[in-house]
């Protein structure tokens, strides 16, 4: 809402009066709850302002938040009356582009609410990762020493039988080695390249000759490997789902657009910085 025309302020609400909850069953949009100089606000008017609240005025108490609402409308009503003269330009334009807005907007809401569905969302997905193909992942294990002549003399021990695990245990002086030198499954791009060239070109079980990083040397052993499953439609429904609601609202665009009869002419030469006019909402 306009700061000129927020009247819904804590200490304000805080002074008014409460007023009994409606009982009536037969209240609708249409129910008049006060009138200005004769002109009728309507329970559906206040309800209208109610949907465009921040959530921290919701959260009042329904009598508070009531009064608030009603409150407002009155005041705006006798604003607006005072002004005594044609709305201006600006205005009408305004509340013009506003009601192309909200109406296009309920047209968008209930394309997507009748298509925008569970199957089609699924569809989607199904379509979407029918052939997906995952980046490869690594299990691995290393052993990270000072030398490459140590490196190398471990590789070859390892090789001829020696435990890889409980080698690490002994030798290794990275982080990983209490733990017999399992890093666990990884990815592209979480190993410094040369360590992860390396291990993309081991076998499974394979033992690698001495690489160097610049945390030292390794020997690596490749325990396994394999490719990255589809996500979980749960786990990407919402990116699914817009994806779906994109499709629908541009298949009703276009849809609409062949049959539109619709002619640019008149901004054809015209200046784009034409709109940057102090004066262009008075003309």
């Amino acid at each position: 809402m306009s700061k000129t025309t927020t009247f819904l302020r804590g200490a304000a609400l805080a002074l008014l009066v409460a007023t009994p909850a409606l009982s009536d069953d037969s209240a609708n949009a249409d129910t008049v709850v006060a009138t200005v100089n004769g002109q009728d606000i309507t329970l559906g008017h206040m309800a209208a302002v109610r949907e465009t609240l921040n959530p921290q005025y919701l959260s009042l108490p329904d009598d508070v938040l009531f009064n608030g609402i009603l409150d407002q409308l009155v005041q705006q009503q006798m604003l607006a009356q005072s002004f005594g003269a044609d709305a201006p330009k600006r205005v009408t334009l305004a509340l013009e582009n506003q009601r192309v807005a909200l109406l296009s907007a309920e047209v968008l809401q209930d394309l997507i609410e009748d298509q925008v569905t569970d199957a089609a969302i699924q569809t989607a997905y199904d379509a979407k990762y029918a052939d997906f193909e995952g980046a490869p992942e690594y299990n691995a294990s290393h052993i990270l020493v000072a030398s490459e002549e140590e490196a190398t003399a471990i590789a070859e021990a390892v090789r001829g039988g020696a435990d890889f695990a409980e080698t690490a245990k002994e030798k290794s002086t990275g982080p990983s080695g209490p733990n017999g030198g399992e890093l666990g499954w990884f990815g592209p791009g979480q190993m410094v390249p040369a360590f992860e060239t390396a291990v993309a070109s081991l076998a499974v079980e394979e033992v690698s000759d001495p690489v160097q990083t610049q945390f030292g040397w390794h020997v690596i052993r490749l325990n396994d490997s394999r490719t990255q499953a589809a996500p979980a439609l749960d786990a990407v429904r919402a990116e699914i789902e817009g994806d779906v609601q994109r499709a629908v609202i541009e298949a009703e665009i276009a849809r609409l657009t062949e049959t539109a009869e619709i002619d640019r002419a008149g901004a054809e030469g015209l200046d784009p910085a034409v709109l940057k006019q102090a004066d262009i909402l008075e003309n």
